[in-house]
């Protein structure tokens, strides 16, 4: 016996309010139809069918290796999806069929297993969960004994069905020939002119009968809408954080930590509210990040402070200190025991080690060498509007404060810069520059100053 999932990602999503198609909006940094993917993967089946129709492109173009895209063009409902996707399927009467909806991030894989279990022996089972607000879901009707009669969709439901709160979550388990001879048979009379997969149901319940699996709302939550985006998302968020927290992880408020699904930590991270983590960002021991950080794609080593900061695409290494209010940039390497400080921003610049950038200054295509004092409102002056170009300062430099380096330029090992000078030339080894106009002062100023105002008001 084989298993075949077909995963259902043809619809537009028109309550989305978007160009994207709705299974590609994100959760945690990963398209919805990854976290569907990502639930079916362990339960090992021969194939993953995913029926695209919507932006069937960009959708194709976004599923892992291993899955088909079946195209399902024009859209006639459920029911026509998995007609197609059955064309890929072994012809084997033994075959299970599980069937899932690709817009459910927070389905797990341990609910398909049962709903996989169920089908055994039977021609069908479905999983269904009591809505608070049915508004939306097909309503699951049942006789007068609690048997499974029908699925009706809301729009097909009369007014007492419409009351039924029990609801079909769109997971099902199919016998691979049951449902080949019901799919056959099912038309397109209702009121959206769509073939319905839950229009099998009567079939299968004289072929063998239907079990139905019972789930929690929260398990096979539909995502239609960006709120509902944002609840899933939220769920997911919860999942996340607290398994981090399980696995050494402090966070002193949960609530307010976001972590992407990719992202890597350690144990004996410690994450302050308003941190967002995404991407492959990787988090290593002892590592104290936030309050306030935003980083992606960016590493953060052992035992280093990060607060009040964006990083994209940085290196931090081990027992760095950055911000607060610190902008590192793409290819911004800190060597162990250097420091980015209040109001530096970084783009392309490697600090050695020891080295430090304690506060207003902006470095860009530099490179630092170890215990290096960069002083405070240093600048790196790196384009000259056609290209960015180098400055490279040596090991043990003194920058002074409010230094413009005009690149490209090279200073020499423990070389000084004084304060406020714009340094246009190479420095060698141990030498002082110093580029500054002659200071001169106008005696009384302030008086004839305070005189010509007075004078002016009166004539005013």
């Amino acid at each position: 016996m084989s298993l075949y999932a077909i995963v259902l990602a043809a619809g537009q999503g028109k309550r989305m309010k978007s160009d994207l198609p709705k299974v590609l909006h994100t959760a945690l940094g990963k398209p919805m139809i990854h976290w569907v993917l990502e639930s079916v993967a362990p339960l090992e089946p021969e194939k993953i069918l995913v029926v695209v129709g919507h932006g069937a492109e960009a959708v194709s173009a976004a599923l892992p290796l291993g899955t088909i895209a079946v195209h399902q063009e024009p859209q006639l409902g459920t029911g026509h999806a998995v007609q197609l996707a059955m064309a890929e399927v072994a012809d084997s009467p033994e075959d299970t069929i599980l069937v899932v909806n690709g817009d459910m991030p927070l389905l797990g894989a341990p609910l398909l297993g049962r709903t996989i279990a169920a089908c055994g022996g039977k021609a069908a089972s479905l999983v269904s969960f009591q809505a608070e607000d049915p508004t939306g879901y097909g309503r699951i009707v049942r006789n007068v004994g609690g048997e499974l009669v029908r699925v009706v969709e809301e729009k097909d439901a009369s007014e007492s069905e419409r009351h039924l709160r029990e609801v079909n979550a769109g997971v099902y388990a199919f016998s691979a020939s049951a449902l080949r001879r019901a799919l056959s048979q099912n038309d397109r009379n209702n009121a959206q002119q769509e073939h319905y997969l839950p229009d099998v149901i009567p079939a299968m319940i004289e072929e063998g009968g239907v079990a139905i699996v019972k789930a929690e709302p929260e398990e096979v939550a539909g995502v239609n809408s960006q709120d509902q985006l944002s609840s899933a998302e939220a769920q997911l968020r919860k999942r996340i954080n607290l398994d981090w927290q399980q696995r050494g992880v402090w966070m002193q408020d949960p609530d307010r930590v976001y972590i992407d699904a990719s992202v890597t930590l350690a144990a004996g991270v410690r994450l302050y509210p308003g941190v967002h983590l995404e991407g492959n960002t990787v988090v290593s021991e002892g590592a104290v990040v936030g309050p306030e950080v935003y980083a992606i794609d960016s590493e953060i080593g052992p035992g280093s402070r990060v607060w009040y900061s964006v990083l994209r695409k940085a290196q931090v290494g081990e027992d760095v200190e950055v911000g607060p209010f610190a902008s590192l940039r793409p290819g911004t390497v800190l060597a162990a025991r250097s420091k980015a400080g209040t109001f530096v921003e970084m783009k392309n610049t490697s600090v050695g080690e020891g080295a430090k950038v304690p506060h207003l200054s902006y470095l860009g295509d530099a490179t630092v060498g170890a215990r290096t004092n960069i002083g405070a409102g240093t600048i790196t002056c790196n384009y000259n509007g056609y290209e960015k170009l180098p400055t490279t300062i040596g090991e043990d430099v003194f920058v002074g404060s409010d230094t413009m380096f005009i690149a490209p330029v090279e200073i020499g090992d423990r070389a000084v810069t004084g304060a406020g000078s714009v340094i246009t030339n190479d420095v060698p080894p141990g030498a002082l520059a110093v580029e500054r106009s002659p200071q001169k002062e106008i005696p009384d100023y302030a008086q004839k100053l305070a005189a010509r105002y007075r004078n002016r008001r009166s004539k005013d």
